[in-house]
């Protein structure tokens, strides 16, 4: 992964590229890999070399990932990473016509709804993992009264906490640390609502 930082989308194309169901697993699964080719991924997602094939070059046509290093000698299939830390997204970006608030609701809700998808997969699989992780894993609710500048401030004082965990992480993966980790997933979500 290069270090261009967090990409913000603003533009409607790249959206509605990234909102793609099987892109935005494919993205997931760089994510985690750091690279990979479109065979391993094709793997991951149960899905034929060329159909993945397809969409990576798609998801690059747009800038949200890239060629990378060939790990080995084999130079035959070609390697893809992200082409930044990550991305993000803001309804502010897309507010000023209906088809572009249409395209960010509805990336939003897939996203939303893949989120879920990966919950649900760990409570149903919950019995085969070991008492240690299904004892460290949450979810919890915490309704607040904020105001949308404090809202903010608590999103930045929490992506600063993700960041050292993720950190630690990654030094301890690139070290040869591997020991006892896991891929987890921590789903974030503030919003305001009226009962």
């Amino acid at each position: 992964m290069t270090d261009k930082g967090t990409r913000r989308i603003t533009d409607v194309d790249t959206l509605k590229a990234f909102g793609h169901p099987l892109r935005m697993r494919l993205y997931r699964g760089l994510y985690i890999a750091r690279t990979a080719t479109a065979s391993q991924l094709a793997e991951q997602v149960d899905e034929a070399v060329s159909l993945v094939s397809y969409h990576l070059r798609k998801l690059a046509d747009h800038g949200l990932i890239e060629q990378a290093e060939s790990p080995g000698t084999d130079g035959r299939e070609r390697w893809w990473r992200l082409a930044s830390e990550g991305i993000s997204y803001r309804h502010e970006d897309f507010r000023d016509a209906p088809e572009k608030v249409a395209a960010h609701t509805s990336v939003t809700r897939l996203l939303v709804e893949q989120r879920m998808d990966l919950y649900r997969a760990y409570l149903d699989e919950m019995s085969a993992w070991s008492a240690e992780w299904t004892g460290a894993s949450f979810s919890s609710e915490h309704p607040l009264r904020l105001t949308a500048s404090e809202l903010t401030e608590l999103e930045g004082e929490l992506d600063t906490v993700l960041k050292k965990f993720k950190e630690r992480g990654d030094t301890a993966t690139a070290d040869g640390d591997t020991e006892g980790r896991e891929n987890v997933s921590v789903h974030l979500y503030g919003f305001p609502f009226r009962f």
